[in-house]
């Protein structure tokens, strides 16, 4: 079932939130303020449950790009990157981690993404994903488009996530078919390196 408006709305102000907190996070408050600062149209900062139209979204990522001299598709990849890597923001990490013991697990994982997103947050709908396996570790993830660029998001998530596992992998963004954008996954070595610690429980002492 596609997102109805108010799951639009709401993930519209993750979104811009996200984008905020990436920007003060890596590059400092006054990066932000500088950004938003000649944007009348624009808040100067946001809030994750409140409904911004969809120019909005747009507008900020346009204008963060610009101040960070990155392309679109760029910046919305190290947002990815940033909401799982972050020791600020651990809760997207976490949500992740729980999908699988290994990276192609969690590969197989991100179909029941969008449920399992709904579980902690019922008023979001996020698109579906498919995820479909060619054999020899290569995946072709698919995706709806939120908002233009959002497949790389998608992107980045996974990018970290491969680093989380420790895995070798490759990423390639395929454009769009039909209605869904395509983002080709290729895993080459399972435990390439050493991944980052992550424990299901708090540790007892």
């Amino acid at each position: 079932m596609a997102p109805g408006r108010e799951g639009y709305a709401a993930m519209h102000g993750l979104v811009n939130k996200a984008i905020q907190s990436f920007v003060c996070d890596t590059y400092g408050d006054d990066a932000w303020a500088s950004i938003v600062g000649d944007a009348p149209d624009v808040p100067h900062r946001f809030e994750a449950m409140l409904s911004y139209d969809d120019p909005i979204t747009d507008r900020v990522i346009d204008l963060v790009s610009r101040h960070l001299d990155k392309s679109r598709d760029t910046l919305l990849e190290d947002v990815g990157i940033y909401l799982v890597s972050h020791p600020d923001v651990p809760g997207p990490r976490r949500l992740l981690r729980f999908a699988g013991a290994t990276f192609e697990e969690f590969l197989h994982s991100l179909e029941y993404l969008p449920d399992r997103v709904r579980l902690a947050l019922p008023e979001l709908e996020l698109p579906p994903i498919r995820v479909r396996d060619a054999g020899r570790r290569r995946f072709t993830l698919e995706t709806g488009e939120l908002f233009e660029g959002y497949a790389h998001v998608l992107v980045g998530l996974v990018r970290a996530m491969s680093d989380e596992y420790g895995a070798l992998t490759t990423f390639e963004y395929s454009g769009r078919s039909d209605d869904a954008s395509l983002v080709k996954v290729a895993v080459h070595a399972k435990r390439f390196r050493a991944g980052r610690d992550f424990r299901l429980g708090m540790a007892v002492t």
